[in-house]
């Protein structure tokens, strides 16, 4: 059967049903299982409450049905508490009664192998059969504040969680799921919402995202993602997360597993798996980070819709307390190519009446311990700095300040951070004291909205996650007519010059040609990937050499023949490279320092394709080679209106019906101002199509124009 209409589906059911039915509800009071009817009863869940388990005449004081046929008055949402062979039974009882979605707990499905995929497949079927949804299986279910919605057995749950922070969590990992709802809620965050998908069988993290980052009082969505197996749905969820205000931050494992893409090309020994979804979660302004401290100090950062924003830029102001940390700050901050500005004068001034006059005011901000012996305002210096036009965020660096003293100082930072409003840089804390002796200063900064670290590389690393912003967007992508006859034709219709060349199996012609060429050519040999490393390239060779040339390269294995090309003089050399998407990801462009080198140089950088002239421009800047595209000691430089032009022009390539990979390598730049080199050429070039039986899973560059480095 077809699947089920994701936007028909009634979430105000799921997430605050009117009746729960709870199928194989336990008496052992020991048993994780029994957690929810006791959570449901006893906390403020306003709905009715259904156990159901023929063995019971009541449970926790509640009546106790013998099955869902018997449960009065209909049902909104079930929990399967049963084994798996039992789930799908379970479903299709659901469905008869009703209920918009059953909550699958129970493992032993598709992440045990082909019987557990087989069982998988069996409880969709009845899903769909039965009209109701399933979340799971293999998952710990999900709670929602608002309703008092206790639908899970996490240990998590045994905390008070009386408040909702505004900040949402949706994650396939039920363990991972549950580590974030304890640390957060043990930080004073109690999640508004929390949902574990688990298998993703139906309900997927995409959907329900989906549903969250549209509710007003959500203001972050915080998700922690193993697989995408639906990219459109992930864009989408960050688009529509983007259009409402909504932040998204994610935690995605597996970026880096081996083995997803083998490359004969040099593209694709540097574009890694993650590339398309990192590029299209920084075109939407998504939070991307690393772990689950991350997770929690980035949501805490960007919660309240109207209360916190991202920073709108990469400067970072420094105030510490200790000249020592404000120096490690500076030095990782730089590292994360976060800037440390000097501050504005006026701004240095109104910190000079503050700061005693042997601490620092350019930024890093000393105040010195002094200034907290004299009484005076922590708050407000931070408050200047904050102020201060040159600045986007503002991490203040704490040590031995505990007790008395950090309570008071945290009272007075908090006021700064009200009294500026919702508009002014945000600001985060590294307090590199003891848990003990600030533990309620840091629950008053949280509370305020400001996050609290320990460690001045993870505090800079949420910094620099948070200040990404979102990336350029795409050109539009024009769908391009099959192209007839060899690769040379796709270089042609795409209008990127090449040199004139000919493929020629006789060492008569051979010489004929060269001459035609001006009588010095290139010779290479056909058919051989990585003609370089093969021996297969000739340079400069004379008409009257021409002949035995050919006969040296026509005789090394696998060659198919010779090609003669014109010289060209020497520029600077890139690689471009344009996939036509993979896995469902939309198409991502490739520039980077070319040549033979080019692995070795790993000076690469990416967009999604196709692009317009002016991201073109802004990858070429953020290349490490740019001095020698912008001229290097008195050098000329590139003709760098050429080169975007031949980049922009050789991205929509991505439009290509079956394209797998367009590699030109390399792309030579002719000297600005050049009259020898009129503009780029395309020296070699490899095409390769999904069609073809040699690239299986897009994995194997196919050598369709003749020609490579």
């Amino acid at each position: 059967m077809g699947p089920v209409d994701a936007a028909a589906t009634d979430w105000h059911r799921v997430l605050a049903p009117r009746s729960v039915a709870l199928v194989g509800a336990t008496g052992r009071a020991d048993n994780p299982m029994a957690r929810p009817l006791r959570w449901l009863t006893e906390r403020g869940f306003a709905g009715r409450v259904h156990p159901v388990n023929p063995k019971y005449d009541e449970l926790g004081g509640v009546p106790c049905a013998p099955s869902l046929a018997d449960v009065p008055g209909g049902v909104d949402l079930v929990l399967a508490l049963v084994p798996a062979e039992r789930a799908a039974a379970t479903v299709t009882e659901a469905g008869a009664a009703g209920a918009a979605a059953v909550i699958v707990f129970a493992s032993g499905f598709a992440e045990v192998g082909d019987e557990g995929r087989a069982r998988q497949e069996e409880l969709v079927a009845a899903a769909r059969a039965a009209g109701t949804r399933v979340l799971g299986p293999n998952c710990q279910g999900l709670y929602d504040a608002r309703s008092r919605l206790f639908a899970t057995f996490t240990g998590a749950g045994e905390r008070p969680l009386t408040g909702s922070s505004g900040i949402a969590y949706v994650g396939q990992s039920g363990a991972i799921g549950g580590a974030v709802l304890d640390v957060a809620a043990e930080r004073g965050l109690d999640l508004s919402a929390w949902v574990s998908t688990g298998n993703e069988a139906d309900v997927t993290l995409t959907e329900v995202g989906r549903h969250l980052v549209a509710d007003p009082d959500v203001s972050v969505l915080a998700v922690y993602a193993e697989s995408l197996p639906d990219p459109g749905d992930y864009a989408a969820l960050a688009a529509e997360a983007a259009a409402e205000g909504t932040a998204l931050v994610v935690l995605r494992s597996g970026r880096s597993a081996p083995g997803r893409r083998a490359a004969v090309s040099h593209t694709g020994a540097m574009l890694g798996d993650d590339t398309a979804f990192t590029l299209v979660s920084r075109r939407f302004g998504v939070v991307l980070v690393d772990d689950v401290e991350e997770l929690l100090a980035a949501a805490t950062m960007l919660r309240g819709r109207h209360g916190r924003r991202r920073p709108t830029g990469r400067s970072v102001g420094l105030v510490t307390s200790s000249g020592g940390a404000g120096i490690l700050a500076a030095d990782r901050a730089s590292e994360a190519g976060l800037a440390v500005p000097e501050l504005d004068e006026r701004t240095q001034a109104k910190l000079g009446r503050l700061v005693p006059a042997f601490g620092a005011v350019a930024n890093p901000v000393d105040v010195t311990a002094q200034l907290f012996n004299d009484g005076g305002s922590f708050g407000e210096v931070c408050g200047i700095v904050r102020a201060d036009p040159h600045v986007d965020a503002v991490l203040v660096l704490l040590t031995m300040l505990v007790g008395e003293a950090a309570d008071a100082l945290a009272r007075d930072l908090a006021a700064t951070v009200a009294e500026q409003g919702p508009d002014a840089p945000p600001v985060a804390v590294v307090w590199m004291a003891g848990e003990d002796g600030t533990a309620p200063a840091r629950a008053v900064l949280r509370a305020a909205g400001v996050p609290v670290f320990s460690s001045i590389a993870l505090a800079v690393r949420v910094l620099d996650a948070v200040a990404a912003g979102p990336g350029a967007a795409p050109a539009p992508l024009d769908a391009l007519d099959p192209v007839p006859g060899d690769g040379w034709d796709l270089l042609d219709a795409l209008g990127v010059r090449r040199p004139r060349s000919a493929i020629s199996t006789d060492p008569a012609h051979t010489a004929a040609a060269v001459a035609e060429l001006g009588g010095r050519a290139v010779l290479k040999t056909e058919g051989l990937p990585h003609k370089t490393e093969a021996g297969a390239v000739r340079l400069d060779v004379p008409t009257d050499a021409a002949a035995s040339v050919h006969a040296e390269l026509a005789a090394l294995p696998g060659a198919t023949g010779v090609l003669v090309q014109e010289r060209v003089p020497d520029g600077v050399e890139l690689l471009v490279s344009v996939d036509g998407g993979r896995d469902g990801w939309p198409p991502v462009l490739t520039v980077g320092h070319g040549g033979t080198a080019t692995e070795v140089h790993r000076d690469v950088v990416h967009a999604l394709a196709p692009v317009t002239p002016a991201t073109a421009r802004s990858m070429l800047a953020s290349l490490r080679c740019w001095p020698l595209l912008a001229g290097h000691r008195g050098a000329p430089g590139a003709d760098l209106d050429a080169a975007v032009d031949a980049i922009v022009r050789l991205s929509r390539a991505a439009g290509l019906p079956g394209l797998a990979e367009l590699e030109v390598n390399p792309l030579v730049l002719p000297p600005a101002r050049s009259t020898s080199l009129a503009s780029t050429l395309a020296l070699d070039a490899r095409i390769a199509t999904r069609s073809d039986p040699r690239h299986a899973g897009q994995a194997v560059a196919v050598d369709v124009l003749r020609t490579e480095t």
